[in-house]
């Protein structure tokens, strides 16, 4: 019973480590996306990188080759990255807000 136990926790562990790949994938486009977009630009890169988050679930969730809960880790990776994306977005329009700010009252 112990071996079978085992081998689920490694399942287990495997499916969120593919969840956390896209995760951090939408950390990483969300900080180029800050530092390297113009601010007209900025929400069309936060977009792509949504696009490619996407992509990546499906690829590596079909990769792993398991049926059982498929939907829910393909929910879990593109919701994660959404709620990411979308903080980033909040923070990228207070930075620039902030900066048109202050080269207005400068």
């Amino acid at each position: 019973m112990e071996c079978g136990r085992g081998r689920h926790n490694r399942g287990v562990s495997w499916h969120w480590r593919t969840i956390a790949t896209v995760w951090l994938l939408a950390i990483i486009g969300a900080i180029l996306t800050g530092v390297l977009a113009t601010p007209a630009s900025a929400l069309g890169w936060i977009g792509l990188t949504l696009a490619g988050c996407t992509l990546v679930t499906l690829g590596l969730q079909i990769a792993t080759g398991t049926k059982e809960g498929y939907v829910k880790r393909v929910t879990l990776s593109i919701t994660g990255a959404m709620v990411i994306l979308v903080v980033a977005t909040v923070v990228v329009c207070v930075v620039y807000g902030a900066a048109r700010l202050l080269s207005w009252i400068s």
